[in-house]
C-alpha cells in the first residue's frame, strides 16, 4: 500500500527557520498581517516576505492559494510558499490549503508554520490527502516523499486531533491503491487476499468462493462472471465495535475489469474499466479506516468480486438468470452488469446481516456523469433521513453527491416480456433506471441509498485532494456519517 507521507507537529521555533532545509510554508491572512514566522523570515530574506504580501499577485489569491518565493537569500531553504489564509479559517478552507502544500511535496519535506491557526489537524489533513502518488508499477519508483512537519501553537491538541484523520487518509490511500491497480494485478484473488490480510487490523473477513454462492442460489452474480477464468467472489469484512446492535451495511460492486461481456465495449477507452471496482474499493477503504480509528460502531462491508469478459461460456444477451431473491432477470446487455452483481450481494446483507441501513456504492452508469459530470456522485434512495445524513456528511467532507429521483413510474422502463424484470430500460434515465432495478433488492424495512460513483471513482485531471486518477472518493464521507450518526 502506498504509505502516507510522515507528518509531525513540534512547537514553533523562530530559530530553526533560518536552517531549515526542507520547503517552508508560511499562513497569511488575507489583510497580509505578518504572524512571528512570517516577520521572521521577511527579516531573514531582506524584506522579500513583505514585498511578496504587499504585491498585487497576492491581492489576488483566493483564500488557501499560495505564492512562492525561489531561493530566498539568508536562507538555507530553496522555497518560501507564503499561503493565504485566516487565523479563523473554517475546517475545509484550512483542508483545502494544505492540500496545496501537499501537491508541492517533494524529497526535501515541507515545514508548515500554523501556529495560532485553529484547524491545524485540518491543514495537515489535506496536505497527506493530496500527497499521493501511484508508482508500484513503475520500474523505477520516485524518491521518496520527505515529511511534513507542522509548527502548531497547541502541538498535542494538534496530535490528537489528526490522529483519526490519519486513519481516514490511509483508508482513502487504500482506495486509491486498489482503483489504480491494472487487471492482470488486480484479479478476483489478489483484492481478495487484500482484503483478507486486513485481519490484522481487527476486522473478521470471511471470503464466499462460487460453490457457496451456487447453493445460495446467486445466479445474478455467477452469471455476470462465468465468462471469465478468474473465479467470483464475495468478501465480508465486519467490524463490531458497537456493542450489540445491528450492523451497518456497505456494499461494492467490484468488477476488477469491464470488457462488456459479449455487449462488448468500444476499444478506444476500454484501459479505464480496470477502475470498475470503485464501489468496493471505496467499501474496503471505509473499513480500513474504521478498524484503525478503533470505531465505536457495528459496520459489515461486503463487496462482489467479479470479472466481465466475454468468452464461450460466457452471458448472453437474452438469458435469463434467477437472483438470491428468487427474481429472473432478462439479460438484455451484458455490459449492464453491476447491477447483477449488486443484486445478490445487497440481498445476501439483509438475509444474512439484517442491517439497520445500507448504503451501496458502484461505478455503475455513464448517464449519471451525463447528468452530474465528475463533481457530484448521485444519490438515489427510498429513505429522506438517510439520503439526508449522507448529503449532509458528504458536504462536511467537501465530497460532492447529489440527490436524483426515483419512482414507480420508472419501473414499466424495465419490465420484461419473458421475465420479472429486465436490467435495462433503454437510454431515457439510465441511471434511474439501475436505481430502480436495484430498489427491487431492498426489503421494505431497510433503510438505502444507492451512490453512483461512475464520475467521481477515477478522474483524468487533478482534484484539490488527488491527482490524476482514482480520487477515493467516499471514503471520507462514509466515515463521517457513521461517526456522527451510528457510533455509540
Amino acid at each position: 500500500m502506498t504509505e502516507l507521507a510522515a507528518v509531525s507537529f513540534v512547537d514553533p521555533d523562530l530559530d530553526a527557520l533560518a536552517a531549515e532545509t526542507a520547503k517552508i510554508a508560511v499562513l497569511v491572512p488575507e489583510e497580509g498581517t505578518l504572524n512571528p514566522g512570517a516577520r521572521r523570515l521577511n527579516r531573514l530574506t531582506k524584506g522579500a516576505v513583505a514585498r511578496a504580501v504587499e504585491s498585487a499577485a497576492f491581492e489576488k489569491l483566493k483564500s488557501g492559494e499560495s505564492l512562492s518565493l525561489g531561493y530566498p537569500a539568508g536562507m538555507a531553504s530553496d522555497e518560501v510558499i507564503l499561503v493565504k489564509l485566516a487565523r479563523n479559517a473554517k475546517p475545509l478552507e484550512a483542508r483545502k490549503a494544505g492540500a496545496g502544500l501537499g501537491k508541492t511535496l517533494g524529497k526535501e519535506g515541507l515545514l508548515i508554520w500554523a501556529a495560532g491557526l485553529g484547524q491545524v489537524a485540518e491543514l495537515a489533513f489535506g496536505a497527506a490527502l493530496r500527497a499521493y502518488r501511484f508508482d508500484a508499477r513503475k520500474s523505477k519508483s520516485e524518491d521518496a516523499l520527505g515529511p511534513i512537519t507542522v509548527c502548531a501553537t497547541k502541538r498535542d491538541e494538534a496530535e490528537a486531533a489528526f490522529a483519526d484523520r490519519r486513519a481516514v487518509a490511509e483508508g482513502v490511500f487504500f482506495t486509491r491503491d486498489l482503483v489504480n491497480e491494472p487487471a492482470n494485478v488486480l484479479t478476483t484473488t489478489e483484492f481478495a487476499d487484500r482484503l483478507t490480510a486486513m485481519a490484522d487490523l481487527g476486522l473478521e473477513v470471511s471470503v464466499l468462493e462460487e460453490a457457496d454462492m451456487e447453493k445460495l442460489g446467486m445466479g445474478a452474480l455467477l452469471g455476470v462472471g462465468q465468462g471469465s477464468e478468474s473465479p467470483s467472489k464475495i468478501v465480508v469484512m465486519k467490524w463490531m465495535g458497537g456493542g450489540d446492535g445491528a450492523p451497518f451495511a456497505l456494499v461494492g460492486k467490484g468488477v476488477v475489469f469491464d470488457t462488456g461481456g459479449i455487449s462488448i465495449k468500444p476499444s478506444a477507452g476500454m484501459e479505464d474499466m480496470t477502475m470498475d471496482m470503485g464501489g468496493a474499493g471505496v467499501v474496503a477503504g471505509v473499513m480500513r479506516t474504521l478498524a484503525l480509528r478503533k470505531a465505536k460502531a457495528n459496520v459489515v462491508g461486503l463487496v462482489g468480486l467479479v470479472e466481465n469478459m466475454p468468452d464461450g461460456k460466457a452471458q448472453r444477451p437474452g438469458d435469463v438468470v434467477t437472483s438470491m431473491k428468487g427474481d429472473t432477470i432478462e439479460v438484455i446487455n451484458t455490459d449492464a452488469e453491476g447491477r447483477l452483481v449488486l443484486a445478490d450481494v445487497m440481498w445476501y446483507a439483509q438475509e444474512e446481516f439484517k442491517p439497520c441501513a445500507m448504503i451501496d456504492l458502484a461505478t455503475l452508469t455513464g448517464a449519471i456523469i451525463i447528468g452530474l459530470g465528475h463533481e457530484n456522485a448521485g444519490v438515489f434512495s427510498n429513505s429522506d433521513d438517510l439520503s439526508g445524513a449522507f448529503l449532509k456528511a458528504a458536504t462536511a467532507e467537501g465530497e460532492g453527491a447529489w440527490r436524483m429521483p426515483m419512482g414507480p413510474a420508472y419501473d414499466k422502463l424495465i419490465k420484461s416480456r419473458v421475465a420479472d424484470i429486465k436490467n435495462v430500460g433503454g437510454r431515457a434515465a439510465g441511471s434511474i433506471t439501475a436505481a430502480q432495478f436495484l430498489g427491487r433488492f431492498v426489503k421494505d424495512e431497510t433503510p438505502w441509498c444507492h451512490l453512483d460513483i461512475a464520475g467521481t471513482a477515477s478522474v483524468s485531471s487533478a482534484t484539490d485532494y488527488a491527482p490524476a486518477g482514482a480520487t477515493g472518493w467516499g471514503v471520507r464521507a462514509l466515515d463521517r456519517l457513521i461517526r456522527d450518526g451510528y457510533e455509540g
